[in-house]
């Protein structure tokens, strides 16, 4: 029982002279699978991410806050601690998300329109929904 290619399995191995070996591990990336859908997982997990929406404050809501920040103005130079709550915009999709900040004061900016607090965060008055403290007499 003879098979047509059997005079070839008594030949050398060919080695190119063109082509060096290649290592085993570029021949196993070769067969690793391949991920067609690149970005889908992240894409996914962006969408499923939820936002709060900004919420909207009243006149009376917002005439409070000035009056808080005018007592933080009057006292600036005491440094007066203050828990700050405001809205920060999402950079990816539409609304946001609510921090805290506590901290000392260190100055209100008026031209900026900024709050800057002794570790360095600005946070813009306009996105500010609520200022506790002692100062406030709470």
């Amino acid at each position: 029982m003879t098979n047509e290619y059997d005079e070839f399995l008594i030949l050398p191995h060919h080695v190119s002279s063109k082509h060096p070996k290649m290592s085993m591990f570029d021949r196993a990336a070769q067969f690793s699978p391949f991920a067609a859908l690149t970005g889908y997982d992240s894409a996914i997990n962006e969408t499923s991410r939820l936002t709060n929406e900004k919420i909207e404050l009243d006149e009376s809501m917002i005439d409070v806050l000035k009056d808080k920040f005018q007592i933080i103005a009057n006292h600036i130079k005491e440094k007066p601690e203050i828990t700050v709550t405001y809205f920060k915009p999402d950079e990816k999709k539409s609304g946001g998300e609510y921090c805290t900040a506590v901290g000392v004061a260190k100055k209100i900016d008026e031209f900026e329109r900024i709050i800057v607090m002794s570790d360095g965060t600005n946070i813009p008055i306009d996105v500010i929904i609520s200022l506790e403290g002692k100062i406030f007499g709470e």
